[in-house]
């Protein structure tokens, strides 16, 4: 580790703390050179997430490209930044705790309707109108009645 002011490795850690739900580190530095003080981060490092589309092509797992599908969802609803930044940091987790290398679009999907159900109806809906692709208006009322009956669990509903 080097000063960011002065180049000099003569560094000493003044705190260390856990953040992001014990995710990461957070580390107060100061240099013993110039007495230049910064903060660094320390994270796992892990293995990148392939996911395969439904077309069958893969690409790797972004983390800004579910939070903004999310956040469109969740416009003018009472959802919290916070709140979405949760429902990825959760959703994350569970895919890495698979230990599976690559995963299904469809996978992250349902995880994300398990998510949105439990957080605002009106965002899952949303997402579930765009993610079943309904064809007609059937398809949306029947989500909506299971909505209204409790029972919009992801896994339940096949449309």
């Amino acid at each position: 580790m080097k000063c960011t002011q002065c180049q000099s490795d003569d560094i000493k850690v003044i705190e260390s703390r856990d953040v992001a739900e014990g995710q990461a580190i957070r580390r107060r530095r100061m240099c013993n050179r110039c007495g230049q003080r910064f903060t660094t981060y320390e994270r796992v490092e892990r293995p990148q997430l392939i996911v395969i589309k439904n077309d069958g092509t893969r690409e790797l797992f972004n983390r800004a490209k579910l939070l903004a599908g999310l956040y469109r969802a969740c416009e003018k609803t009472a959802v919290t930044s916070l709140e979405l930044e949760k429902v990825v940091d959760d959703i994350e987790q569970e895919l890495y705790a698979c230990g599976d290398q690559e995963v299904d679009s469809k996978r992250i999907g349902e995880l994300v309707m398990d998510q949105l159900a439990r957080l605002n109806e009106v965002a899952y809906v949303r997402f579930a109108s765009v993610y079943r692709r309904f064809k007609d208006i059937a398809g949306f009322e029947q989500e909506l009645s299971l909505v209204k009956q409790g029972k919009h669990i992801a896994n339940e509903v096949k449309v």
